[in-house]
């Protein structure tokens, strides 16, 4: 599976539906990581490949989330996106955790193994 694009629509359906609820609650059921990204930006290019090869290998166990902030104006604003690539990181329990700028590979797959699967589950 590869990295999934997200309207913001999108994002109220399977994420977080910030108009009508106050307090955070994840609606999803796997972990996720959202990438606020431009399409202009130079690291945002350099981690897209990243995230597509991590969607594959942690498939079935953990999402991976596109935003375009030049479309997505809003829900960029809303997360208070100033610097991209910007992650979110979101683990088994649905808490967020906001991290910028352009990450190497294995610092993403630290953060998912450590962070956001099971013990259980992490392993190649």
């Amino acid at each position: 599976m590869a990295t999934i694009q997200l309207t913001t629509q999108g994002f109220k359906e399977k994420i977080f539906d910030y108009e009508n609820v106050k307090d955070w609650k994840y609606q999803g059921t796997l972990p996720a990581i959202i990438d606020f990204y431009a399409d202009w930006c130079g690291p945002c290019k350099m981690v897209a490949p990243v995230l597509d090869e991590l969607s594959v290998e942690f498939q079935d166990r953990l999402l991976i989330y596109k935003v375009n902030t030049d479309i997505e104006q809003e829900l960029a604003a809303v997360f208070g996106i100033q610097s991209i690539p910007t992650f979110i990181f979101i683990d088994r329990d649905g808490e967020p955790s906001m991290q910028a700028g352009a990450l190497p590979k294995h610092v993403f797959r630290k953060i998912i193994e450590d962070n956001l699967l099971p013990k259980t589950e992490v392993g190649e």
